[in-house]
Order: structure tokens, then C-alpha cells, then sequence
């Protein structure tokens, strides 16, 4: 039976820190898997939460913004296809940050009595919402299928902007995680910075709503251009606001640039401080 060998040495986790992630790869599925059968174990309903969680809040904002408030749809697209098609990216962002930013604290253990890169911890929570956004985007079929409404072939896109909530998620995240380890506080902040944000962002509403003199300003949140962009591809029947999704992906990239050089500073102090 073959065996790798690794050898820890001043400087290596430096020298040698993206090599190891792929070595310990398998902890990194190993990490996943076990967070999966936690969320769901011991559920009446399981992996239905991921379904249920999103619907409801469809429910609502399409009742409070469609029929109370009256506001206008993406073309001729029903108002809770539209909305649903903002809350897919908008549930595994929100999921991703607030299992994420505590991540590190719930993995005491594992840090402080082995070396691997600390990455790995984060990265797997993220995963794992990706994992609910999958069984979530299968009620948008039925959706689909329910109102007989067909995508355009713009949904070819729709990867692409999977990727960008996906570096939303885990930049974000990680700045926030290697803060949560410090200054616990941020465990309580959190919370409020999903509430918030799910308000800030044009979840329940286009945003063409928007006057055109702000709408660069707005695409500052970076999941205006992810949300817009679901809905671009999927709907297909309103053109796409581009300074404000080049606004939003330089956002995101600047985030995943902080978040990761800010957690490989810090993360030689997790160990003493968590």
C-alpha cells in the first residue's frame, strides 16, 4: 500500500500551502459529506428544507410586491417565476455566508490538533449550500413547468453567473469567518447583514425600478448584477443592465481578493485565538 509522507517544516504552509490543498482533498469531502448529514439529520422533512425555505419566501414577496405593491415583472413573465429566479442565488448566498462564517469556530477541535490548510473548513460549507441551491433550482422546473413558461437559450449563460454567486459566497465568507474568530460579535452581525441585504437586493422587485442615475451605485451590492444576471438568463425578456453587472463582478472579484489574503494572514493565529 502506497503512502505520501508529509513533512511539517517552518515556511512550508507557506511555500507549499495551494499544493496541500489538493492533497488533502479528501478531507475536504470527507468535511462536506459530514456537514450534509448534519443539516438534514434528524429532519421530518430533510432535504425538502432546501424547497421549502425559498417557496415560502416567494410566496410572500410575491403577495407584499406583485399584488399589494404592483410592481412591474421581466416582460411577460409571471411574478413569481421572477421572483423565484432571484431567490435561487439570493438563498445559497445567504446560506452560504451565515453556515460559512461560523465554520471555523464549529471545527475547534480539528484546528487546534492538526495542520491543513484552514481553507479546506470554509470552502466545504460553501459547497454544501451549493448542494441546496442544486435541489432548490429543481422547484423552478416545476415552476416552469406549472405556468408553461419555456427559458430562452440565454440559460446557456446561466453558469456563469452561478460562478459569480459562488465567488460572492466565498469571498465574502471568508473575510467574515476569519473575523468571526477574533471578534466573536460578528456571529451576532451576521444575521442582520442577511436580513438586510434580502431587502437591499432586488429579490421581490426588478431592478429597472431603479432610476438610471443610480443604478451604478446600486450595482455596488454585489448580488445585484448575480440576481439580475439569473434573471436575464433564465427569463430572457429584458436586456441586461451591463455597467451594472461589470460593477457587481469587479465587486465580487475585489471581495474574493480581500477575503482570501485576509484569511491566509490570519490564519496562522486561528489555532491561539479560537
Amino acid at each position: 500500500m502506497n503512502s505520501k509522507e508529509l513533512i511539517i517544516e517552518p515556511g512550508r504552509s507557506e511555500k507549499n500551502y495551494w499544493r496541500d490543498l489538493w492533497l488533502y482533498r479528501e478531507l475536504f469531502y470527507i468535511l462536506s459529506w459530514r456537514d450534509i448529514k448534519v443539516r438534514y439529520k434528524q429532519t421530518v422533512i430533510g432535504a425538502a428544507w432546501s424547497v421549502v425555505r425559498p417557496l415560502l419566501t416567494m410566496i410572500i414577496f410575491t403577495y407584499i410586491f406583485g399584488r399589494v405593491a404592483k410592481l412591474p415583472t421581466e416582460g411577460h413573465a409571471p411574478y413569481a417565476i421572477m421572483v423565484y429566479a432571484a431567490m435561487l442565488p439570493w438563498q445559497f448566498f445567504s446560506s452560504a455566508l451565515s453556515e460559512a462564517s461560523i465554520s471555523l469556530i464549529g471545527n475547534t477541535n480539528l484546528i487546534t490538533k492538526i495542520y491543513f490548510p484552514r481553507l479546506i473548513i470554509p470552502a466545504s460549507s460553501v459547497i454544501v449550500s451549493l448542494i441546496d441551491f442544486a435541489i432548490s433550482f429543481g422547484l423552478m422546473i416545476v415552476l416552469m413547468a406549472w405556468y408553461r413558461f419555456l427559458p430562452s437559450w440565454q440559460i446557456v449563460f446561466l453558469p456563469l453567473f452561478i460562478a459569480m454567486a459562488f465567488l460572492a459566497s466565498f469571498g465574502i465568507s471568508l473575510y467574515i469567518t476569519a473575523l468571526n474568530v477574533k471578534y466573536r460579535d460578528f456571529r451576532y452581525i451576521i444575521p442582520f447583514i442577511v436580513q438586510f441585504g434580502l431587502y437591499i437586493s432586488p429579490v421581490g422587485f426588478s431592478s429597472s425600478v431603479i432610476p438610471n442615475k443610480w443604478r451604478i451605485l446600486y450595482s455596488i451590492n454585489p448580488m445585484v448584477g448575480v440576481i439580475d444576471g439569473f434573471r436575464w438568463s433564465l427569463l430572457g425578456e429584458q436586456k441586461m443592465y451591463w455597467p451594472g453587472f461589470f460593477t457587481s463582478l469587479a465587486v465580487i472579484l475585489i471581495f474574493c481578493w480581500v477575503g482570501v489574503s485576509y484569511f491566509r494572514k490570519t490564519e496562522k493565529t486561528f489555532a491561539d485565538n479560537i
